[in-house]
């Protein structure tokens, strides 16, 4: 058995009998027959015994290369360049190891930035994505549609509502469209006002209006700039350092963004706040820096909007609102990634008029079966807490990961803009080596990729490797093998 399927076994989430929204029906008792259920464990029984040959890192079977690199070639050629890293999957992982098609295994550290939480070929996961492929049709749509979109929309709000005053969700499928939505619905409830606020080195995604607030110019090159943006510093420890200390620090923020609102009174829609940063550097801020931006938020009749795309499920808590005691401001909320369907949640305030938001596809059966597992292994797993599973990972990356700068300290040179060269919280984990030089860092990542471990990296300035491991999964016990590939390639790029 798997270290996965081990893992499934002893979860309490696990459903003895299958979900089936309308029993009485035709489609209903087809999905509760006992021959769809037999069968459906043979298939996740079938891909186990797979998924356990595949037990440590391995290099490419020369046999396989040359069709490999065919592959590659043509999956360049369809997209328009070459693919940044050498990756196609197989189809088939264990946990954090990823097999691909060149019969190579490597430890995967970045999950498809940050979707992947419960690894490769979870079993629980497969079984819910074979029996969605039961039902009558791929996609559910916004005019017609099974029930699946409403159970995962409806346990994702029964979750938010533990700590928020969050009451309904539209969902979609990418956090870009979800971001859309948001901002829709924060237009329409603020109308006419038509600014944003937002924090400098955010990513908001790749549509355009998105691109128009994501700080970075080279995401929107030759695109017009049509939404006016206001930005506020994020918090950094070295910033705060500079500024005199924490105090200091949030009420120069909070003074800058009083001077927006003064300068433009009465037309911003929303602020939205990362409470930690992803590609901009995995940045956390304190909970008192977010506390007081929200706090005049409020007074100025200004919408909250939590950005938790990459955030969510990877703190203390489930929402990182939550491991921040902030869920009583939030408005407006997005989560995605790890949750394999994307949603915009709002209070009922915000609840907008027919017709704002709407679309032809909210996602696919498969999505809704897998998202709705997801959140049932979240909300009764270990994860969270002080001692939870996530908080353990953490501390055991951040031993390793010290004793490695103890141990080489000239791969970790000291920089003005950096306070600690490993940082992060939770499933996020950063490290800054070369003194984050871009150059560097970004050769690392593909050293990385060689030696058996697939990361990326993050930041505008200094340069961070960038972590979102599958720490649904992950053992402890996993780490010393990662930290030993990593520093296979930190010699090689040093070198």
């Amino acid at each position: 058995m798997t270290q996965i399927a081990e893992q499934a076994a002893a979860s309490p989430s696990v459903a003895t009998t299958p979900r089936v929204a309308f029993p009485e029906t035709v489609g209903g008792r087809l999905l509760s027959s006992d021959r769809i259920a037999r069968a459906v464990d043979e298939i996740v029984d079938e891909v186990s015994r797979a998924s356990a040959r595949i037990t440590d890192v391995r290099g490419p079977n020369p046999e396989l290369l040359p069709a490999y690199e065919e592959a590659l070639r043509r999956a360049g050629e369809s997209k328009g360049r070459g693919l940044l890293y050498p990756y196609l999957g197989s189809g088939l992982g264990n946990g954090a190891l990823v097999e691909l098609g060149d019969g190579s295994v490597k430890w995967d550290m970045i999950t498809g930035i940050g979707v992947h939480f419960f690894g490769h070929s979870h079993p629980e996961i497969v079984r819910a994505q074979v029996r969605a492929g039961l039902e009558d049709t791929t996609k559910h749509g916004n005019l017609t549609s099974n029930n699946a979109p409403y159970e995962f929309a409806e346990e994702l709000v029964r979750l938010a509502q533990r700590n928020s005053r969050l009451r309904h969700a539209y969902l979609s499928p990418s956090g870009a469209l979800a971001n859309e939505n948001a901002l829709k619905v924060c237009y329409q409830k603020h109308a006419p006002a038509g600014r944003v606020i937002a924090f400098e080195n955010n990513f908001m995604g790749r549509t355009v209006t998105m691109a128009n607030i994501t700080d970075n110019a080279a995401y929107r090159q030759g695109v017009p700039l049509t939404t006016p943006v206001d930005y506020m510093p994020f918090w950094t420890d070295a910033a705060a350092e500079r500024a005199g200390g924490k105090t200091k620090f949030i009420d120069r923020a909070v003074a800058k963004l009083e001077a927006y609102i003064e300068r433009y009174p009465g037309q911003h829609a929303c602020f939205i706040f990362e409470l930690i940063q992803g590609e901009g550097g995995f940045n956390v801020a304190p909970r008192e820096f977010h506390e007081e931006l929200m706090k005049v938020c409020k007074a100025r009749g200004i919408a909250v909007w939590d950005d938790e795309i990459q955030s969510f499920g990877r703190t203390t808590e489930m929402f990182a609102y939550e491991a921040y005691g902030l869920g009583e401001y939030v408005d407006v909320f997005c989560v995605g990634k790890l949750t394999q369907v994307c949603a915009t949640l709002f209070t009922e305030e915000y609840n907008p008029k027919p017709g704002l938001l709407s679309g032809t596809f909210l996602g696919a059966t498969a999505d809704f079966a897998a998202g709705v597992k997801i959140l049932e292994m979240l909300r009764d797993g270990d994860y969270y807490g002080e001692n939870g599973r996530i908080a353990r990972h953490h501390a055991e990356y951040r031993r390793l990961a010290k004793a490695l700068e103890a141990r080489r300290p000239e791969w970790f040179p000291k920089n003005e803009h950096v306070a600690d060269n490993v940082g992060g919280l939770g499933g996020f984990m950063k490290l800054t080596p070369f003194g984050g030089d871009k150059t560097k860092v970004m050769n690392l990542a593909r050293a990385c990729f060689d030696e058996g471990v697939i990361v990326f990296y993050c930041g505008h300035g200094p340069y961070h490797l960038r972590l979102l491991p599958p720490l649904g999964v992950m053992k402890l016990e996993d780490w010393p093998r990662v930290f030993e590939c990593l520093e296979r390639a930190m010699a090689k790029t040093a070198g």
